[in-house]
Parts: C-alpha cells; sequence; structure tokens
C-alpha cells in the first residue's frame, strides 16, 4: 500500500469529552442477595448491600462495565461525589455502571464483610451480562479512598466461582478485568496507611500482623492481578500518595500493564473536580486509559511500518497518529525518527478507518514559521487540506506518506 499526500493533513483534535452527571432517570436499585444479606444484623438498608444500576445511552453503550465502590473510611459512603457522579460520567462513555452499597464497619460490619460484598457484586454483574447487555470479560472495579482500599482488595484477592455452588451468581469469577483506584487506601502499612479506615474495618484486630499484611495491596500484587489505573495527589494529608507509588511499583514488578497520575496539589477526596483546570483533567486521562487499553471497545490490531517524508525528505524527528472513527477504540501514535516508523502487532493500530495526523520539527520545512519545537502539518497549511484517511486491514503493505509544502 502506497499513500501520497498532495497536501498536507489537517490537524485532528482529541478532545476529551467533558465531566457529565445528567441525564438517565431513577436507578434501579439490585440487592446483593435478594433472599436476605448473610451475616446481616437487621434488614435495614445498612444490613442489606445494594447496587445503583446506571445505564447509558443505549445507542452509546459499548459493553464496558465498572462497580464504583465510594469511600468513606468504612464508617459512611460519600455516594454522590464519588458514586453518582463517576457513574454518569462512565455512562457518557458508554460504560454501564453499578454504584455498590456495600456494608461498613462503623455499623458493625468488619473485615471480611465489605470484600465479600465487592466478591458478590461482580459476580452478580458477571450473571447480568446479557440482561444488561455489557461483556462480562470488560468488567470492571472503581473504588475512592477507603473504597478504593476495597477496589485493591477486590482486585489482588479473588477467584474463578464455585462450579458445584447451588447459587448461580457464586459460579461467577470475583476478578474484575481492570481496576480504577483513586487516593485510595491501598496499604495498611502504619506508616502511610489511614487510620480511621483501619479501625472501622478492623476493629480490635487492626493490630494483627497477618490481617494488616493480606490487606496491604501492594504485598499481594501476582501476574494475576489486573491492569490499574491510579490517581493521586501530592497534598493528600488523610491518606498519603506514597499508598498508590508503592502498588505502582509491585504492579511494575509483576509487569501489570497500568498508569498512575499524581497531582501536586489537591486534598483528599476532591472526586472528578469538575471546573479545576488541572485536577479536573484526570477524569480525562482515565478515559484515554480505558479507551487505548480496548477496554472501552475492542478491536483487531495491525502491525504497520512506513516513511514520512516532507518534499521528499525524510522527517527527522516526529509521529503519525492513527485515530479511528469510533472513538470508543484505541488512539495510536508512532514515533518517527529519519524518517521511519514501526509498531507491531500488539501495539499497532486499530484494523480499519483511520485518520492520520503527521506531526514534524519545523527544521524539516523550508521557510517554516519562526521558532523552535514541533508543528501539525494543518499549522503550515495554507488551503484548507483535509485529514488523510486510511483504511488498516491485518497486513498492511508499507505505508509511504509523503507531505507537499
Amino acid at each position: 500500500m502506497k499513500i501520497h499526500t498532495a497536501l498536507a493533513a489537517a490537524l485532528v483534535s482529541l478532545i476529551l469529552p467533558s465531566v457529565s452527571f445528567g441525564g438517565g432517570g431513577v436507578p434501579e436499585r439490585i440487592l446483593l442477595w435478594p433472599e436476605g444479606a448473610p451475616e446481616a444484623k437487621g434488614t435495614e438498608p445498612k444490613d442489606q448491600p445494594w447496587m445503583d444500576l446506571y445505564l447509558p445511552e443505549k445507542a452509546a453503550a459499548n459493553g464496558c462495565a465498572v462497580v464504583v465502590c465510594p469511600g468513606g473510611g468504612y464508617g459512611g459512603l460519600a455516594d454522590d461525589h464519588e458514586g453518582i457522579q463517576p457513574a454518569r460520567f462512565y455512562n457518557s462513555l458508554g460504560v454501564t455502571a453499578y454504584v455498590l452499597h456495600y456494608r461498613l464497619g462503623g455499623n458493625g460490619y468488619k473485615h471480611p464483610i465489605p470484600w465479600h460484598d465487592a466478591q458478590r457484586a461482580l459476580r452478580l454483574v458477571r450473571t447480568r451480562a446479557e440482561k444488561d447487555g455489557i461483556d462480562p470479560g470488560r468488567l470492571g472495579i472503581m473504588g475512592f479512598s477507603a473504597g478504593g482500599h476495597l477496589a485493591g482488595t477486590a482486585g489482588t484477592h479473588f477467584d474463578t466461582g464455585n462450579s458445584a455452588a447451588p447459587d448461580p451468581v457464586d459460579r461467577a469469577g470475583s476478578r474484575p478485568d481492570f481496576q480504577v483506584l483513586c487516593y485510595g487506601v491501598l496499604s495498611f502499612d502504619p506508616a502511610i496507611t489511614h487510620g480511621g479506615s483501619v479501625n472501622n474495618l478492623l476493629g480490635d484486630r487492626k493490630g494483627d500482623p497477618e490481617l494488616l499484611k493480606f490487606l496491604s495491596a501492594e504485598q499481594n500484587v501476582t501476574p494475576q492481578t489486573p491492569p490499574a489505573f491510579l490517581f493521586h495527589t501530592d497534598g493528600d494529608a488523610a491518606v498519603p500518595a506514597e499508598n498508590s507509588l508503592r502498588f505502582y511499583t509491585a504492579l511494575r514488578k509483576e509487569r501489570i500493564p497500568s498508569e498512575l497520575h499524581v497531582y501536586q496539589n489537591g486534598v483528599h477526596g476532591v472526586g472528578l473536580m469538575p471546573g479545576d483546570p488541572v485536577l479536573g483533567t484526570w477524569p480525562g486521562h482515565l478515559r484515554a486509559w480505558l479507551r487505548d487499553n480496548q477496554w472501552l471497545r475492542r478491536g483487531a490490531r495491525a502491525a504497520v511500518r512506513g516513511k514520512l517524508t516532507v518534499n521528499g525528505a525524510p522527517v527527522s524527528w516526529g509521529a503519525v497518529t492513527f485515530t479511528p472513527e469510533d472513538p470508543s477504540l484505541a488512539v495510536t501514535t508512532a514515533r518517527v525518527r529519519n524518517g521511519d516508523f514501526q509498531l507491531d502487532a500488539n501495539s499497532g493500530p486499530v484494523t480499519g478507518s483511520s485518520k492520520l495526523t503527521f506531526t514534524f520539527s519545523a527544521a524539516d520545512v523550508p521557510n517554516a514559521p519562526s521558532g523552535d519545537g514541533f508543528h501539525t502539518a494543518a499549522s503550515l497549511t495554507k488551503d484548507g487540506a483535509q485529514p488523510v484517511t486510511l483504511t488498516l486491514t491485518a497486513e498492511n503493505a508499507p505505508l509511504a506518506l509523503d507531505i507537499k509544502w
């Protein structure tokens, strides 16, 4: 396959969607145990855990689903800014969200009951997959603060289900396919943990070293631990960023694909932080991570290689970005050095129709506007060029991309 462009490609700007809290109706309440929760102390809502189901618009739904665990130190639930708002955000991405109202240590439900509630939620969502229109192989868990601890516990301690169980829900696996952990209490190491969460969850067992180890996510990572997206702030005085740093380091040691964002400013419990021009960018990073790891939608990838030139001369240093027409599919960028670029089938662009955007050094273009740094092709175009669209197949011939200026 050989492509020559007579005009430069126009810049395709990737605009991350704004956080959306609106839309949708009254969520459906789903009891984890309709016949009554095990070890319940009563029949009040605090004794019978449930999920609130938030559905995306039917036309936008992509089959991905997330169980959301609000924080609250195991003594309460911040179910608005750490539950409802994230659920609506996921809906804006086409993701089905289940906000989990787990039992709390502050109401007398110590470990392992909250953990068992989270496991039950994951199993139950999988058994409802056909009914709710989701892919049981693209089910994640998200948690904030103590909810991050609960999500991290579910992400490091799981099973494949009991095939002989009389309850069909118990036959489903409890391993989340990915984790989203936001300023989570991921370690019970006294040097960095949140004491209130430990006290509420463990009570008089808070000094048990084996239990503290079991409930410290960074000490329980294995090659089977699911990929994780982590968000924290350096200004968090309640749950130090070391919780996320240690867990990320443990994931790296096991080569678990993960991403960590630590912002300099921001107190504990910020949620999605809409309106903040800095902290408010983290949901966009999450969207890109979900998209580019193909949790939003799966697509076959293609190996690609080629040469990028300007007026026939190799681009010294730049990039070629492949943006699929479907915004739920992975966006891929290949680095260009001395004109050449290459991606293998694991990291290459998704097959199908993609728009190409080229970026290159101003030094590669004679008579370019003054200044250092890189320029997109569109910034050097005078006559309204349109983006180049390429249909990729699993086996592409080398691409020859020449930009005329």
